[in-house]
């Protein structure tokens, strides 16, 4: 049930978000062990640039926590977005709280240098 309340917000929320190539969409996704952060150009179906806290970047800096984690995937995901022009994005929270994580990713993400 709580699966399907979050698909209801996140589909709600995308009917207002679109990423265009100006200002791409900043997607997250949690699982129960990791966090997936994506920048998105729906008008082009192209994915410009993902982190996740499996990536080998993230791992090898051995963080306990899943707030540290997530807060180091948003500003590696900010430092890939620069390096590909991207400066403005949008984010969509994925039909979570903004609160925890997702919170953390965002704020790594401003601290790298992307805006919302």
């Amino acid at each position: 049930m709580r699966a399907t309340g979050r698909t209801r917000r996140h589909l709600r929320i995308r009917r207002k978000l679109q990423g265009r190539p100006e200002r791409p969409r900043l997607c997250v996704y949690r699982s129960l062990r990791n966090v997936y952060g994506s920048i998105v150009d729906d008008v082009h179906s192209r994915t410009i640039a993902t982190v996740s806290t499996l990536t080998r970047e993230i791992r090898d800096l051995k963080l306990k926590s899943n707030i540290e984690r997530a807060k180091a995937v948003g500003k590696v995901l900010a430092r890939l977005a620069k390096d590909k022009n991207v400066s403005k994005v949008c984010f969509d929270r994925g039909g979570y709280k903004y609160h925890g994580q997702v919170k953390s990713l965002a704020e790594g993400a401003r601290e790298g240098g992307l805006k919302f």
